[in-house]
């Protein structure tokens, strides 16, 4: 089945059928704090999503559930270290796009992120948006697509590194359009809102809910958001949609892994409460406010997104500005 990015009926049914199903949980589990590994340094978008669930699985738990930050390598570090951790439950990872893109784009001998872990659910996706520092001199995405064009790798773009969803999700910019800019990869978020913000770079793609409060807060401006409609916080945003760039589908998803061999039961578990947590109204208007789409549903629907993924961005490898980078 092809997965589209939108929650269709069929994911919402998936979602509830989900939630109506009673599983055999394990035993006295948790009786200790539960670890969620992130891949990538704390301010981030995974980060800040991860610690917003986690604060409300600790409550239905009554365990503190830790989020463990390892940036490094696209991601692969963080996924390695989670795919290697005792499969007992007490470790879990919130990956996405980073571990199927880095099949194609930056892979690692030591990982296979389909062999290497379990699929517990997919929580979600995330809008991304097109930021230039407060004082920049462009006023629209077509400003810098039009100068980017004029003068072939002299403006420069941020990520964090080759295969993360900023990254990519310029390159795709970059075939809608024709623009020519240099990468500049970042190894942690705050350095590169400093430096977007000072106008070191003259760009920048990312996921809108770990860039809100630096937006509002004066320090970028934002030009652009994916997806089909405005970003509720950012309402005088247009969509790239609406500047004639079909920049629609977002980039970043995330989704919660166990290691591989961790006990069904607990699997089953982790599904259902996460699955219950997300269909709160409080869970969905706090995503919602920060750019977030909720998805959950059964740990089948994140296999096959991921599989559909890892197909994306093989194509995308293979693209002019990609091989240009």
């Amino acid at each position: 089945m092809k997965f589209t990015w939108a929650p269709s009926r069929r994911a919402c049914l998936a979602a509830a059928a989900c939630l109506s199903l009673t599983p055999a949980f394990a035993q006295g589990w948790p009786d200790r704090p539960v670890k969620i590994i992130v891949a990538f340094s704390t301010g981030g978008t995974i980060d800040a999503l991860t610690r917003i669930l986690s604060e409300k699985l600790a409550e239905k738990w009554k365990q503190g559930v830790v989020v463990d930050n390892r940036p490094g390598a696209a991601g692969n570090i963080g996924a390695v270290a989670a795919a290697r951790a005792a499969p007992d439950g007490y470790t879990l990872h919130m990956g996405g796009q980073p571990l199927s893109a880095n099949v194609t784009l930056a892979p690692v001998p030591n990982l296979d992120p389909v062999a290497d872990f379990e699929p517990v659910i997919f929580v979600g996706y995330a809008q991304d948006v097109l930021m230039v520092g407060k004082n920049s001199p462009y006023k629209s995405v077509l400003d810098i697509v039009a100068d980017g064009k004029a003068r072939p790798d002299e403006l420069n773009y941020s990520s964090l590194g080759i295969g993360s969803s900023g990254h990519l999700a310029t390159v795709l910019l970059a075939d809608y359009t024709g623009l020519r800019a240099r990468h500049v990869p970042f190894s942690n978020v705050g350095q590169m809102q400093t430096d977007v913000g000072a106008g070191r770079v003259t760009f920048w793609i990312s996921t809108l809910g770990g860039q809100l409060g630096v937006i509002k807060g004066g320090n970028l401006r934002a030009l652009a958001v994916s997806g089909a409609e405005r970003a509720r916080e950012l309402p005088d945003v247009p969509t790239f949609r609406e500047l004639g760039i079909p920049l629609v589908e977002p980039s970043t998803w995330f989704g919660l892994f166990a290691p591989k061999g961790t006990p069904k039961d607990i699997l089953a578990r982790v599904n259902a409460d996460v699955n219950a947590v997300l269909k709160t109204p409080e869970m969905q208007d706090k995503l919602a406010a920060l750019g977030f789409a909720i998805v959950g549903g059964t740990p089948e629907f994140l296999v096959r997104a991921m599989a559909d993924d890892i197909v994306k961005w093989r194509n995308v490898s293979k693209s002019p500005a990609y091989s240009a980078q």
